[in-house]
């Protein structure tokens, strides 16, 4: 028996290990990039292109387990097949199509992120090494989030996530500002981390488990929804969460953070962060919400119906908030800082509907968001870079005169977050906006004429926001575009400052990526399908337990 055993568990552990082999060679690139370090030969050497190199290669295999998903036989231990989705190691990760979607976007953008890095020149050769293998780590933590599959490991991956993205934030040495930020993100994450672990360690004493699947079908099942130790527990988990998705009222952080770290960092936190956070919450109230399995519409729980309204809420504030505090915003970094809150908040919009499709208008607004928001944060670092360090607005007057390329490719990043056509912001956009009005009348037809309403509000808030992100998205432009230059007003010539070769190459195809995204975006809309497939957030069965030994005969 402890034969067949054996067996067993390396059978199983050899095909999880194939599963999670793009996060295992990752982690030895963490350790390949250390390795290098202490090699006196190569100290010096910039670490840059060698993560570039190893981050590209994992998200090669991310892409392959894509083609050929599944990439193993996904049977549980008892034989019987469940589909595309596979728990892992002993039920603490989940395998299935919307976690290799997660992995790809996540690997392809921290790779760029990376490519940006090595055109800016930040980091310096001399912390090259420390700053990637934070970069890595941090990707990693976040690649466990969207596959998380277990209370503690929604605890754990947060953390590997948070830790090195505190370092980020402080990795400009010797600016007081820097060092702030990241001593903010620290009390903030901190102080998160406490309250969400309360919230887990609540819910797995409620329910004597810790398997998330066996969490939220019990809660969906509305038996414990008048249960105080669940509410707090549903409240401080969701809590945790927030934090990483910078929505309101746990948004405090990511102003300050972004304006005191380097734009590389807040490129990497707005968006990667962003992305991890999404994934983990739409496992949670998804399956919390009972999705069905002909992947329509919710086969609806009992908490759907108070979870439905609660995220609305959320979502709606979270968007105007954001886009009402950017409008007075001067320093650009601490203005894109407050579009990520009010961006969050739409992704969190299409969450708010419970329905697969709402799912896949989420991804597709990630992947837009990931080259708008990449893009925009490029040019300002490239900015940065030709205006003697300078973020603040008051600083780019005029600089259209000075170097007219990099303003046209943020004016099409900032086009494109505010929702103009042709562009894929507009897209995105639409897409979240049809799922809203879809829920609603759905909602209309099944009988719940309160949530049709919400749906319907939601819609019309979605609106109003986009107007209103109009002014400070065209405040930027206006600056940079129509007015007067220190050296006009002053009679002085203007001194041209053109971008070098590779950054407005980069910028540029950054650029076309989201006009030609705007304008065929039918291939990654049924892209985005696959991965929020019939199986996906619904409760995988609970792994096995654990082989006994056996029983020690008491005294007496």
């Amino acid at each position: 028996m402890n034969e067949h055993l054996a067996l067993a568990l390396g059978a199983n552990l050899s095909r999880d290990s194939r599963a999670f082999l793009p996060e295992l060679v990752l982690c030895g690139a963490i350790v390949l990039l250390l390795l290098i370090r202490l090699l006196p030969r190569y100290d010096h050497l910039h670490m840059g292109w060698i993560a570039f190199v190893l981050t590209s290669a994992v998200c090669y295999l991310a892409c392959l387990q894509w083609m050929h998903y599944p990439a193993y036989d996904p049977r549980m231990d008892s034989g019987q097949v469940i589909g595309t989705s596979t728990n892992l190691f002993g039920g603490m990760l989940i395998y299935d199509n919307f976690t290799v979607f997660v992995k790809i976007f996540l690997y392809a953008f921290v790779s760029l992120v990376i490519l940006l890095t090595l055109l800016t020149g930040i980091p310096d050769r001399d912390d090259s090494a420390d700053f990637y293998c934070l970069l890595l780590g941090a990707t990693l933590g976040m690649i466990l989030m969207a596959s998380s599959n277990h209370l503690l490991m929604v605890f754990l991956s947060i953390e590997m996530a948070s830790v090195p993205s505190y370092a980020l934030a402080g990795f400009l040495k010797g600016r007081r500002q820097s060092s702030e930020a990241a001593l903010k993100y620290v009390v903030y994450g901190g102080g998160a981390s406490g309250v969400m672990l309360y919230g887990i360690s609540l819910l797995a004493g409620r329910f004597d488990s810790g398997y998330l699947p066996t969490v939220v079908r019990e809660i969906g099942a509305g038996n414990t929804l008048a249960d105080p130790v669940v509410i707090m527990g549903i409240t401080f988990l969701l809590a945790g969460i927030g934090f990483k998705l910078a929505s309101v009222p746990f948004h405090f952080w990511c102003p300050d953070v972004f304006e005191g770290a380097a734009a590389e960092v807040g490129a990497f936190l707005s968006v990667a962060s962003k992305g991890a956070a999404i994934a983990l919450l739409a496992r949670i109230v998804l399956g919390i919400g009972g999705l069905s399995g002909d992947g329509a519409f919710p086969a609806w729980s009992k908490a759907a119906d108070y979870l439905v309204p609660v995220l609305a809420i959320f979502a709606v504030a979270t968007t105007t908030f954001g886009n009402l505090a950017a409008y007075g915003q001067t320093n650009l970094k601490r203005l894109l800082a407050y579009s990520t809150i009010a961006h969050a908040g739409f992704m969190m919009m299409g969450l708010a509907t419970m329905t697969r499709d709402g799912a896949g208008a989420v991804l597709f607004y990630l992947v837009a968001y990931f080259f708008m928001n990449l893009g925009a944060f490029a040019v300002v670092a490239f900015m940065r870079n030709l205006n003697n360090g300078h973020e603040d607005l008051a600083y780019y007057r005029g600089f259209v005169y000075r170097s007219p390329l990099l303003v046209v490719m943020l004016g099409v990043f900032l086009l494109s977050l505010l929702g103009i056509p042709p562009l894929v912001g507009f897209t995105a956009k639409f897409q979240i906006f049809a799922v809203l009005y879809e829920a609603s009348q759905e909602y209309a037809r099944i009988g719940k004429p309160h949530l049709s309403w919400t749906m319907l509000a939601v819609l019309l808030a979605g609106g109003l926001n986009t107007v209103i992100s109009l002014f400070y998205y065209v405040k930027v432009l206006k600056v940079m575009a129509i007015e007067k230059t220190l050296e006009e007003v002053e009679d002085r010539p203007v001194e041209t400052k053109p971008a070098p070769v590779l950054q407005s190459i980069y910028a540029t195809a950054l650029a076309l990526a989201i006009v030609v995204l705007g304008l065929a975006w039918n291939p990654l809309a049924e892209a985005t399908g696959p991965a929020q497939g019939a199986d996906t957030f619904r409760p995988t069965p609970a792994p096995p337990p654990a082989a006994k030994g056996p029983a020690i005969p008491k005294k007496g």
